[in-house]
């Protein structure tokens, strides 16, 4: 029992805060140029894990692609599929890779809001759900991911953009721990 509802903090905290999100009017110029219509993006997040004893950095290293929908832009939940790939090193060598590893695909959805008063910047939620396979040990152990992120996105131009996000995970059997990436996105 506890382990569900720690499984569902990150869907309840996402929806918190995309409804904050929903109900907070934003003036049509602080919406990116390219947030009209259809987007399909690929990011880049590497990034920090700071959950193990005396906050030490593991690799969080992240790869994958989002589709926005014109359609979802006044959904309740997010306006943006994703699918990812998430390398975490859980080994003894910081950033450096050790048979001691997790590799996590998951699906998720996002949403993108706009700030007041800019057109440069913009906010999002992301909430995702997949499988963690962890490797280095007699047989590889799945187990159950979720996760919710805050983030702030700096457009540059239409195409391109640097992500900022905190993150909160759970992998079942695996203590609840944070993770901080900084990223680089191409939209088309």
């Amino acid at each position: 029992m506890k382990a569900t509802r720690l499984t569902i903090v990150p869907f309840a905290l996402a929806l918190a805060l995309t409804t904050a999100a929903a109900q907070t009017p934003a003036a049509e110029p602080s919406q990116p140029p390219a947030s009209a219509g259809t987007s399909t993006d690929l990011f880049l997040m590497p990034g920090s894990d700071f959950d193990r004893p005396g906050l030490l950095p593991r690799a969080n290293l992240n790869i994958g692609f989002g589709h926005t929908f014109a359609f979802l832009k006044h959904d309740f939940f997010g306006d943006e599929l994703t699918f990812g790939y998430t390398y975490e090193n859980a080994g003894s060598h910081g950033f450096f890779h050790t048979n001691y590893g997790s590799h996590t695909e998951s699906l998720g959805i996002m949403k993108n809001f706009g700030l007041p008063k800019t057109t440069v910047l913009t906010g999002y939620t992301w909430v995702q759900a997949g499988l963690s396979s962890f490797t280095g040990y007699p047989h590889v152990e799945n187990r159950y991911y979720s996760g919710a992120s805050l983030g702030l996105a700096v457009h540059f131009n239409d195409h391109n953009g640097i992500w900022i996000q905190e993150s909160y995970n759970k992998i079942d059997t695996v203590p609840i721990y944070t993770s901080t990436g900084v990223g680089y996105t191409w939209s088309w």
